[in-house]
């Protein structure tokens, strides 16, 4: 069990506020995030339900990742600069800066904005970039939240602004990215399970989800090392045997750390792919009640969970999300945030799509 504190990078849905910002002719005064307004509730539309599909596929081009303990981080210029090592966060709904761009770059304040982080929920300064690059993708006239690196868990992180019209598959076997533009016609191969979700505002949420046969939302989140449920599930799955619980100390992007209580839920199913004895932390964290998920049974998919997949590609204009295993049979392995030698095993529930290389 690693003794440092997972980073959860979920949930950046900003808030503007109403505050003025000059442009900085030298390195900008950012200021630490600081506790937000209570007063200002999120707004969630509602949207169609998901259902299963088959046939994504991913072409585009290649971008080289590193591995950060489970995560995947890539290169990206910043106003033509870099490159530089950002984290890719399916769950953030805006990119993010590190202090020391901001400051190298002197780049412009912004406007400050509400973030809700999976550990809390603050008023950040934002400072302004013309263009963000990612692959064959270019993004500009942002504002975005300029928080420490170490907090972030590299030197920025690419979320939600920059991958509304890609596709993107994460190779944790090979440690690669690809990254398509969305508008591309998919072509199918095998070796595919696709689940196709809804969205909220730019979030991939999955419907078809089972844990311990109890259907619930999910929602894919590459930037947190930490797969969550919330009091609603954990009531349903876990009425005894509490004395069951451990704990792990997570870290989110503005530096605050909560201890997170785990426990080992016996089996969690996404589509054709079932998993046994799966360590899954509790807690009624910020995005559940921010995208409506407080009062259902949901879970956020963390890298701990994900990384067990040979790949993992989403198509965020589609809804859709494609799981591939690493191997056809079922076999033992073991997730990052389990204690000891606790082995979660994992198989394709006999279906042979799932194992097609």
């Amino acid at each position: 069990m690693r003794c440092r504190a997972l980073i959860l990078a979920f949930g950046l849905m900003l808030s503007s506020l109403a505050l003025n910002a000059a442009w900085a002719a030298d390195p900008p005064h950012i200021n630490k995030p600081r506790p937000a307004p209570a007063d200002m509730p999120p707004v969630v539309p509602p949207l169609p339900p998901a259902q299963f599909d088959n046939k994504l596929a991913i072409g585009g081009e290649d971008v080289k990742a590193k591995k950060v303990s489970t995560r995947l981080s890539v290169d990206v210029l910043v106003n033509g600069r870099g490159p530089y090592q950002f984290v890719v966060d399916s769950g953030a709904d805006t990119s993010v800066v590190g202090l020391k761009i901001a400051h190298d770059l002197e780049l412009p304040l912004g406007t400050p904005a509400i973030l809700n982080g999976t550990t809390d929920r603050a008023l950040v300064d934002r400072v302004k970039v013309a263009q963000l690059t990612l692959g064959p993708s270019v993004i500009t006239n942002l504002e975005l939240p300029a928080l420490k690196e170490e907090d972030v868990g590299g030197a920025g992180m690419i979320g939600i602004d920059a991958l509304t019209k890609q596709r993107l598959m994460m190779d944790f076997e090979q440690r690669l990215i690809k990254v398509e533009d969305a508008r591309t016609p998919i072509k199918a191969e095998p070796g595919e399970i696709i689940i196709l979700g809804y969205r909220r505002h730019g979030q991939l949420i999955l419907t078809e989800v089972r844990a311990g046969g109890i259907p619930i939302e999910a929602v894919i989140d590459t930037g947190s090392e930490v797969t969550i449920g919330n009091s609603v599930l954990r009531d349903k799955l876990l009425r005894k045997g509490r004395e069951k619980f451990w704990t792990v100390p997570a870290t989110g992007v503005t530096g605050v750390t909560v201890q997170l209580q785990m426990a080992r839920v016996g089996d969690l199913e996404l589509g054709p792919v079932n998993l046994q004895d799966v360590p899954i932390a509790f807690a009624d964290v910020p995005p559940f009640k921010l995208f409506g998920l407080d009062n259902e049974p949901a879970l956020l998919l963390g890298t701990d969970l994900l990384e067990t997949f040979r790949r993992v590609s989403l198509d965020f204009l589609a809804r859709k999300v494609r799981f591939q295993l690493r191997r056809c049979r079922t076999e033992a392995i073991f997730v990052s945030t389990s204690p000891g030698e606790m082995a979660t095993r994992i198989s394709s529930r006999g279906d042979p799509d799932v194992c097609g290389r």
